[in-house]
């Protein structure tokens, strides 16, 4: 698996795998244009939007709908390291959604393939790769 990151101009940074290319930016307020998300926002709202595909295909395979259901994902940031130490992510569902569901919708999204990835993380390597 190879992700190529290129620089099309301004603050903008882009990474590109297979036929998909991920669009990133900086706010305005740090420099950039705002057209994009940040590479921070990126990684963090993965966890969300990964949970909600989980949600989205366990309702999916049992014709539930889907039509009221949000997730909510709020982050507790050390205060000195400007760290997240916690997240959180809450499902909401409608009042008509079948209660004997709600707790196999929590099982659904820990299923998450971002979360299992952060709670065992990968080691990381940079490196400079002269004549490339």
């Amino acid at each position: 698996m190879e992700y190529t990151i290129t620089f099309p101009g301004g603050l903008r940074v882009d990474a590109q795998y297979k036929d998909v290319t991920i669009h990133t930016d900086q706010t305005v307020k740090g420099g950039g244009e705002g057209s994009a998300p940040t590479p921070f926002m990126c990684f963090i709202s993965s966890l969300g939007t990964c949970a909600g595909y989980y949600v989205l295909q366990f309702c999916r395979s049992r014709e539930l709908p889907t039509d009221g259901i949000r997730l909510t994902q709020k982050m507790e940031v050390h205060p000195e390291t400007h760290m997240i130490t916690h997240v959180s992510i809450d499902i909401h569902v409608p009042p008509t959604f079948p209660a004997k569901y709600h707790a196999a919708l929590v099982r659904a999204a820990d299923q998450c393939t971002v979360k299992k990835h952060l709670e065992a993380p990968p080691s990381i390597t940079v490196q400079t790769v002269a004549g490339a």
